[in-house]
């Protein structure tokens, strides 16, 4: 597992930051297991994307520990092995993407890898083939939808093997057949290997196996996603909403209150509930 503890970060001097020196993590205890799917919900500035850089090493904690499968990631000497382990895909897919078409761009990590080139190409055929884009393996990634882009960046970060994959806000700048690409591979992935999808948008968060909740630089809340769109009020103070379908079950519950014993998360839950 990825854990965190007590993690605490600001940005020093170092860094041309809006908020050098005031803490953006606080004391963060964590743990992202093997073999689940986890969504992090919080409010833009809650620090998500600072945690995120946590995960591989990018960020180094000012005070506690991330401990990535029993290895340090102050440990110079496994932090290689450690982003091996952890691929991070970012919000904007143009930022990530580097090579002329999408078969090259997908072999770039196995190369650095050192990978003998019988093994790129499988590994190449094999994440082109879980994000579903094999078809467009020679095409050129500027021509491609956001949405495909995007698909393109995980199964970068998949050819290599990861045991996590965390992604940064990665369906924020898609439309909403990108969103729902998107959603549909990270659905795939979640058997197979742990995901942290890092979002604001609550709908995203339905499927999870556990939600958290992140807001001023603290984990506020953790649980099913059920239990954690229950706290109507606390919704409205994290700074998220409730998903659609479960204000318009309140709504519907302040005429007949008799109805909704527990709020539904999904159309075909609150469908169920009116026609019974």
């Amino acid at each position: 597992m990825i854990e965190f503890k007590k993690v605490s970060f600001w940005y020093g001097e170092e860094y041309e930051s809006e908020a050098r020196n005031e803490e953006i993590l606080r004391e963060v205890d964590l743990e992202i297991h093997q073999g689940k799917f986890m969504v992090l919900l919080g409010r833009n500035g809650s620090g998500k994307s600072t945690l995120a850089k946590h995960t591989n090493g990018l960020l180094l904690p000012k005070s506690g520990e991330v401990i990535v499968d029993g290895m340090n990631t102050r440990d110079e000497e496994s932090i290689w092995e450690i982003r091996r382990r952890v691929g991070l895909v970012f919000q904007n897919p143009d930022n990530q993407i580097i090579a002329t078409t999408v078969e090259e761009d997908v072999a770039f990590g196995p190369e650095n890898l050192g990978l003998p080139r019988e093994e790129i190409l499988a590994r190449v055929e094999e994440a082109l083939t879980l994000v579903g884009m094999t078809e467009y393996r020679n095409k050129e990634p500027h021509l491609l939808s956001g949405g495909q882009k995007q698909r393109v960046a995980i199964a970068g970060v998949l050819a290599m093997h990861p045991e996590y994959l965390i992604l940064d806000e990665a369906t924020s700048m898609l439309d909403p057949e990108g969103r729902e690409e998107l959603m549909k591979v990270i659905a795939s992935l979640r058997e197979k290997i742990a995901v942290l999808h890092i979002t604001h948008n609550v709908e995203e968060a339905i499927e999870a196996d556990e939600v958290l909740v992140m807001d001023e630089g603290k984990i506020v809340a953790r649980g099913k996603p059920r239990k954690i769109f229950s706290q109507v009020e606390n919704i409205e103070e994290w700074g998220l909403e409730l998903p659609q379908v479960t204000e318009t079950a309140l709504l519907v519950k302040k005429q007949f209150p008799s109805l909704f014993k527990t709020l539904p998360l999904s159309p075909g839950e609150l469908v169920e509930e009116l026609c019974s």
